[in-house]
Formats: structure tokens, sequence, C-alpha cells
């Protein structure tokens, strides 16, 4: 079955953080999404991709305007708006290689708000093997993955782009210092025990802070943090009194609605008698309520905040992101390379599978006329019959794989006309159209 690749999304760079927020895929949110999305016959394959600054969905589907109908459908329902609510300027839609080049650039880290951050490598691989479970990948999101995943590793081995080790959670507590000067003895409530949690740890513990973690269904996980990095560990029942102690709470829990909201804020502040209290955000959807950023003493960062802090350091990485542009196109020659295989390979098949129909019409044809061949003969006759078709397809066959993208494309349309070759088989991948791989390898110098 042919179908086209297709990408669509949003991202700090297209959209607040109120859109991204409700587009989040949260508390196991997505092997149902992806189900619901595969399930409509419009869309074959799915993956999605949901972190703090983007919600993205690739598909292949055999009518590209169908799939992307479908998967904005299922957006807008995921966040409860209107499909017309998300605008073109806050989506983006990319198809085949244009879709293909911009997953190699957000593993490689080239598209975060933090150039070069490794946990977004680790956020794909995850959202890829939580499709893989849900069953909802195929041939081409497979391939895809899997180089784009191979792309965000050879761009850290091989070039110093994660050489600093940047991360929203270190440019989180970088922001806490031009706040509150030395986090030496702050205390510091931490929000949420997961990857950005542990990570923010380790940053507050380099700084000298004193760490509470907060943690629900994860009291042993909040307990073992603070083993490793000091501090102690509490429940939710005790953050209203963590939070009357605080010098700065750092949010980042998967929850999918405010912990913190302003009348509980409000009662906060007044037992502390306004003493400031600095609140950073880094959950998608956000653990506090942004109402709470009008009481007084309270300064709330959420993620988007961040990006002022981010363009200071922006310099550190630019340097690197050339060297990564390059294997990424190394890559995406690869991946086109394969795409193209993908239009030859049904073609071969076609052509082996006629030649060997015209062996068996022509022994069935020819029957009758072999009255005193013993069984014997008749398997040498056949026999010679197969290998003088597969020895006349070779050399074509070999050719045909052979050729650059231009060629093959010429050679293939001439052998579907000459030999009148059928559609490629419902089995086989499927494929990208030749326009979009030759742009490619227009792209890509080859």
């Amino acid at each position: 079955m042919s179908g086209e690749l297709l990408s669509l999304g949003v991202s700090h760079k297209t959209a607040p953080i109120e859109l991204r927020e409700r587009l989040a895929l949260t508390g196991g949110q997505a092997p149902e999404f992806l189900g619901e999305l595969t399930g409509g016959g419009q869309v074959q394959e799915a993956v999605a991709i949901s972190t703090c600054n983007r919600t993205e969905v690739y598909l292949v589907g055999a009518d590209a305007v169908e799939a992307e109908t479908a998967a904005l459908g299922a957006l807008a329902r995921l966040g409860g708006i209107r499909p017309t609510e998300l605008v073109p300027s806050s989506v983006y839609s990319l198809r085949n290689c244009d879709a293909a080049r911009h997953l190699f650039r957000v593993c490689a880290g080239l598209e975060s708000m933090i150039v070069g951050e490794a946990e977004v490598q680790g956020q794909v691989k995850r959202s890829y093997e939580t499709a893989l479970a849900a069953r909802t990948t195929g041939p081409l999101t497979n391939q895809l993955f899997q180089a784009a995943l191979a792309t965000g590793k050879r761009a850290r081995s091989e070039t110093g782009i994660s050489a600093s080790r940047l991360s929203v959670s270190s440019v989180a507590v970088a922001l806490a210092h031009e706040v509150l000067d030395d986090l030496a003895g702050r205390r510091v409530v931490v929000l949420g025990t997961g990857e950005t949690g542990e990570l923010t740890a380790r940053a507050l513990a380099g700084a000298g802070a004193e760490p509470t973690f907060v943690a629900n269904s994860r009291r042993d996980r909040a307990l073992a943090l603070a083993g490793r990095y000091g501090g102690r560990a509490t429940g939710f029942d005790e953050l209203h009194a963590q939070l009357r102690g605080a010098d700065m709470v750092l949010a980042s829990t998967s929850s999918p609605h405010p912990i913190v909201g302003p009348e509980e804020m409000q009662a906060v502040m007044g037992a502390r008698h306004d003493r400031p209290l600095l609140l950073v955000d880094l959950a998608v959807p956000r653990d506090v309520d942004a109402a709470c950023r009008a009481i007084p003493g309270v300064t709330l960062y959420d993620i988007d905040d961040l990006q002022a802090v981010v363009q200071r350091n922006r310099s550190v990485r630019e340097g690197e992101a050339h060297r990564v542009e390059l294997i990424i196109e190394e890559e995406m020659e690869r991946f086109a390379r394969w795409l193209g295989s993908l239009e030859v390979l049904p073609t071969i098949t076609a052509l082996r599978e006629r030649g060997a129909s015209i062996v068996e019409q022509v022994l069935a044809d020819n029957a009758g006329r072999w009255e005193d061949a013993s069984p014997a003969d008749l398997a040498r006759v056949e026999a010679v019959a197969r290998a003088v078709v597969q020895r006349l397809l070779h050399e074509p066959t070999v050719r045909l794989k052979r050729a650059d993208e231009e060629r093959a494309h010429a050679r293939l349309q001439v052998l579907r006309e000459l030999f009148a070759l059928e559609e490629a088989p419902a089995a086989q991948a499927p494929t990208a159209p030749p326009a979009e791989v030759r742009e490619l390898r227009r792209r890509s110098g080859g």
C-alpha cells in the first residue's frame, strides 16, 4: 500500500504554553491517542512525541489530506478545542523529506529550546517504544525513528553540541541564581521526581541548596533522590507547610492539572507575611496556576519565560550546530536511498512474478505434449525454463538497483509499461512520491 509520511505538531517556536499544555499527552494518554489515530482508516502508522516544548505526531497515510484532517481532529479532541483553533501559525505540517529532516533535527537537539540538550533523545526513544508497544508503527515509521535516533547519537558523539550539558533544569537553576543571588542554604521545594526533577536536584545540590522532594504516588523515588542529593522527602499532604518555609519552588510533575492554585498560594503568602517566594514551573501542562503570578510577593516563571535566559546562553553551542547539520544531511541521504528503494523493490518483485507466471502458463499450455516424458524430464524442463527467465531478468534488476534516483524512476516507468506490470503489491512498505525523494537528493547535493 503506497503512502506518504506526514508530521504535524506544535512547539515552543510556534505556540504559547497555553496551547501546548492542552495538547500534551499526560498520564499514559499516548497509547489511546495513537489507537484513535490509526483506528479510522486514514492513518496506517503513527508515533506521537510529547515533551514540555512540543507535541508532534508522525503519520503514514495513503491520502495525506485525509491523514492530516484525521490528525488535526484527534489533536483538537485531545485539547478540547475546535479544529479551527489549531491555526497554521501554531501548527506546522510537514511531508515526506521535510518531516524526516525535522525529526532528525529534533533528535539532534537543534529544535530544542536549549540547543543540543541531551534529554530529547531519550524522550523520542520512549515515544517510539510506546508506539511499538501500541502496535501503531510500520515499515516507514520504524525506519524513520531508527534513523533519527542514530542521527541524534552521532550528533552528540561526533560534535560538541552537548559539551556544556545545558538543560532546561540547569537553566532554571541559573535563573534562580539571578533572582536569589546565592542558593547555598536556600530551602527549595522540588515538585516532581521524574527525569526533570532529578536533573534539577543535581543542579541544586551543586549550588548548595537544601531540597525537599514532594511526591505523591512515587514516595520511594522521592526518598531515593533525597538520599542521593541531600535534603528530605515528603508527601503532598505536607505541601502547604513546605511552601510556607521555602525560598523557591521548582515544579516538574506530569499532572494534567495545576497542583498549586491561587487560593492556596494566597493562604501560603499570608502565613509567610508576604516574604518573597520564587516559583519556576517547568511542567507542561503547568503545575502552578498562572493566576498566582498576580499575588504580591510571588515571582512565577514558566517554561516559556526561560527563553530569555536561554538566548543569553545560545552562543555556547551554536558553533557546533553547523557540524550537526552536516551529519543530518549525511543521514538524510542514507534515508533517501532507502525511500528510493521502496519504489524500486515492488517493481522488481512484480517483474519477477510476471516471469514466473509466464513459465507457469507456458508449462500448462504444453502439458499435453510430453506423453513420453518422465517426471524427471518434466522437472528438468521446468528448471531450464525458470533459469532462462531468471538470467534474462538478472541484469535489468541489477542495473535498476544501481541506478541513481532520476534514472531509476525513468527506467521503472519504462519497465511498468513494457511488461504491463500492476501496481505494487499490498504487502510492500509504503513509498514516498518520487518527486519528494528527488528533492531530498537535490538538497543533499546527491
